[in-house]
């Protein structure tokens, strides 16, 4: 089988992310600012990751969603914007100075009532909440050692046709290195094999980014 796909330069890159519409001045400024952190600037999503979200979540209508790690905020920004007025997004994390970053552009944006914050342990978090069908839409990008506890507990809380967004699902491409026994690569690898293979679920992995997978539960 030919391959198809076409390998990105940065100019073609550029391009890419140049081409999608309703650009958000503030999604720009905080990128800039989450950069001027160093190095963890790394973990915040890329912007057409965020374009995309904020696409689907218009696009089921989604009215509650949730995310499992939320950094700077942008990924919450992106989800708020896709969210109706009386929308909800919880955003489970552990840093407070970091979300309060995203807090400011949160309330700059006009979103910031659509979003609740809830600071700790998210597998403690979502254990408090009711094993029901409560969310359309749920985005995982946290520790990679717990994406399959994330998983199995956001699973019954994700309405039937709602989707599951698993973030950094290539991992640089180090999910091919089989030898490989670091705890995120090898936890990452079996989630990825999970969700090809759970019938609860029909999901497709894309190589946008770090890579995504998509889940819609059945």
């Amino acid at each position: 089988m030919l391959d198809k796909f076409t390998a990105l330069t940065s100019d073609l890159y550029a391009y890419l992310a140049d081409h999608r519409s309703d650009r958000d001045p503030l999604l720009d400024e905080l990128k800039r600012e989450t950069e001027g952190l160093g190095g963890v600037a790394m973990m915040q999503i890329a912007p057409e990751q965020g374009a995309l979200m904020t696409l689907l979540v218009r696009a089921i209508e989604a009215r509650r969603a949730i995310e499992i790690g939320t950094f700077t905020g942008y990924s919450a920004l992106s989800i708020a914007r896709g969210l109706p007025d009386d929308g909800l997004l919880v955003c489970c994390d552990i840093n407070p100075e970091w979300t309060a970053i995203g807090r400011r552009y949160w309330d700059r944006a006009g979103v910031g009532h659509k979003v609740e914050l809830r600071l700790g342990p998210a597998l403690e978090t979502l254990a408090a909440m009711p094993p029901t069908p409560a969310f359309d839409f749920a985005f995982i990008d946290a520790d990679k050692t717990n994406y399959r506890n994330y998983y199995e507990a956001l699973l019954p809380r994700v309405r039937q046709n709602g989707l599951l967004v698993f973030d950094n699902v290539l991992w640089m491409g180090q999910v091919l290195d089989g030898a490989s026994s670091d705890e995120s690569t090898v936890a990452l690898r079996q989630l990825n094999d999970r969700l090809r293979d759970d019938p609860r679920v029909e999901s497709v992995m894309l190589s946008i980014s770090d890579g995504i997978t998509i889940a819609r539960k059945r």
